[in-house]
């Protein structure tokens, strides 16, 4: 299990209420779940938002594929509005 650092952007560090986190993951989805449990108005944010990890984009990957490293950054990056 690694630990890694979360930042939230936008609206995903105003559904979290901090900009940044320390959280114990193997994967990218045991991440999602953890930082979401019990925390209704995130989840729906990281539900339909994209990641980074270490700054690489993670895509359409499966998060059950995206093995984490102790020190990583993992970035929740929601949709942006604009133009």
């Amino acid at each position: 299990m690694a630990t890694v650092i979360v930042r939230y952007w936008a609206a995903a560090k105003e559904a979290a209420g901090i900009a940044e986190e320390r959280s114990e993951a193997a994967t990218l989805a045991e991440l999602m779940t953890k930082i979401t449990s019990n925390r209704e108005g995130l989840a729906r944010v990281v539900s339909r938002s994209s990641f980074l990890v270490d700054g690489d984009p993670v895509g359409r990957r499966a998060h059950e594929t995206i093995v984490l490293k102790d020190g990583a950054t993992v970035e929740v990056l929601p949709p942006f509005a604009g133009g």
